[in-house]
């Protein structure tokens, strides 16, 4: 599948984690945008803000709190 890149504004450390990461960390953040990109797109009766409170509350409830993600985050 060809590949087109896009160009999403972030905060500067968004960006700054992104770019410190390895490429193969790289790939998978790559990976995960992309199939929820999709799923997003499927999704067009729900707004954005109804689908980011759904992942949160989900993501909560599998444990993930704020410290973990940006442990996740900055892990390499």
């Amino acid at each position: 599948m060809e590949k087109t890149a896009i160009s999403i504004p972030v905060d500067d450390e968004t960006a700054r984690a992104y770019h410190m990461a390895s490429p193969d960390y790289q790939e998978k953040i790559q990976i995960l945008l992309q199939l929820r990109l999709r799923e997003l797109a499927e999704l067009p009766t729900r707004s954005l803000a109804e689908i980011m409170d759904d992942i949160g509350t989900k993501a909560e409830g599998r444990g993930l709190t704020p410290e973990i993600m940006g442990d996740l985050l900055h892990d390499e």
